[in-house]
């Protein structure tokens, strides 16, 4: 599909994000997400807001197979649509194929006839690229300028106010699956019935996100003494050496190795609905800044989060009770098991 990406093209679309001329009341209108899960998440509030714009319109996503899990469930999307990034595709699955599969997804939107696209990322390539190939009437893309410190919440809703949508934005939203929640708890020891379940969850894309797991143990045992909680740990799944999908899996077994004589189990997710089910199931969340930090969010969580070096302003909880916790360093395994309770202390629920 690479000859539909020409210059040409590319300045008319531009010209057109700069010079839009909405309809009053589209009647098809297709949001492009394709970024991360956090993201998507954060994008989340802005379904919210057109929804009760336009009750009557149809309201489609299109974002990718990483992220999509994300929106299961959402009552202010009609559908959504998910493509394969070439990076994400299955161990088997050719370059050919992929490409023919998001040729076929184009082709189907493009059938559609789509009014509007809305762009909440701002100017990204592949994301221009998708908006001229589904051929809308209209394009709408957010102004994202580094400079302004605000959140992403509210750099994607900002592109929401040539429909007249100026409000502060509301929380995020994730639906988790209830019944797969419940399967779930199902299988839970006997040990953890009836108390409260703190989630723990070890991993983070960055290394400066990172706590090291002998902080995470001393903080569940102190946690426990305090409480008489149990614990419920979540990572990303996989080995560390893995090339395409490095995991966690060593960790996660070691940390249940060191509190192994307090009520904990580990869930292993090895898909996006199973960390949603399982977030779902716990009271508080104690984790970095990351894709499991929004789904906490979405799922209305309270939570401690740890941020290293990435920007706590524009990236922190939305609207949820959290304590954030960077230190100056901008390194999170500078953060003691001391802090870390005591912001513990500070959420609403404790």
């Amino acid at each position: 599909m690479n000859h539909l990406n020409d210059e040409a093209g590319q300045r008319e679309t531009r010209e057109q994000l700069k010079h839009p001329k909405h309809p009053r009341q589209p009647r098809k209108i297709l949001v492009i997400r394709r970024d991360n899960i956090g993201d998507l998440v954060c994008t989340t509030p802005l379904f919210t807001a057109l929804r009760a714009r336009f009750p009557d319109a149809w309201i489609g996503v299109l974002a990718n197979s990483y992220n999509a899990p994300v929106l299961a469930g959402n009552p202010d999307i009609d559908e959504v649509f998910a493509y394969t990034k070439l990076k994400h595709r299955a161990r088997g699955q050719g370059r050919l194929a992929a490409l023919w599969q998001r040729l076929a997804l184009v082709w189907n939107l493009r059938r559609r006839h789509i009014d509007e696209v809305i762009l909440p990322g701002g100017e990204q390539a592949s994301a221009l690229r998708f908006a001229r190939w589904v051929v809308p009437r209209h394009v709408v893309v957010a102004s994202v300028n580094s400079a302004n410190a605000v959140h992403e919440v509210e750099r994607s809703f900002a592109c929401l106010a040539g429909y007249g949508i100026k409000e502060t934005p509301p929380a995020c939203k994730v639906i988790a699956d209830e019944p797969m929640a419940q399967r779930l708890a199902a299988t839970l020891p006997v040990a953890l019935a009836g108390r409260r379940l703190i989630a723990l969850h070890l991993s983070a894309r960055k290394p400066k996100q990172r706590w090291p797991v002998e902080r995470f143990a001393g903080l569940a045992r102190q946690l426990h003494a305090m409480s008489h909680c149990g614990f419920l740990v979540f990572w990303s799944p996989g080995a560390a050496d893995d090339p395409l999908h490095p995991g966690d899996d060593a960790k996660a077994a070691e940390l249940v190795a060191q509190i192994g004589d307090l009520p904990v189990a580990a869930v292993k997710t090895h898909h996006l609905s199973e960390l949603m089910a399982g977030l779902s199931l716990c009271d508080e969340v104690i984790c970095s800044d990351g894709g499991a930090m929004h789904i906490a969010a979405g799922l209305g969580k309270p939570m401690v989060c740890f941020f290293g070096n990435s920007d706590a302003v524009r990236w922190h909880p939305w609207r949820v009770p959290h304590v954030l916790l960077q230190p100056e360093s901008r390194d999170a395994a500078d953060i003691s098991v001391e802090e870390a309770l005591v912001a513990w202390q500070r959420l609403p629920s404790t």
